[in-house]
């Protein structure tokens, strides 16, 4: 795995979030394998994603961070009904 984020790279990923629209929603299904899949596809192609949860509301505060670890991501930060997931692109 890569080295942590540092302090700096988290409020730059922060303040760039706030433009961005949520990309993928937990809805009634839950986290399913697709729900994951488009995660993932998500975060491969913008390495910053917004997470809306549409559904699950109650309990975002740990699936939040189920989803980072699952997705091999990092949680940068949870507002409201939305988390916000960075994954840094893999070097060829």
């Amino acid at each position: 795995m890569s080295q942590p984020l540092t302090n700096a790279e988290k409020r730059d990923l922060k303040a760039s979030a706030q433009r961005l629209e949520p990309v993928v929603k937990v809805g009634q299904a839950g986290l399913t394998d697709g729900f994951y899949n488009s995660l993932n596809e998500a975060l491969t192609q913008h390495e910053l994603v917004k997470v809306k949860f549409a559904a699950f509301k109650e309990d975002k505060k740990v699936l939040a961070p189920q989803i980072a670890e699952r997705t091999g991501s990092e949680l940068i930060t949870r507002v409201g009904n939305v988390a916000v997931y960075f994954r840094r692109r893999v070097k060829e």
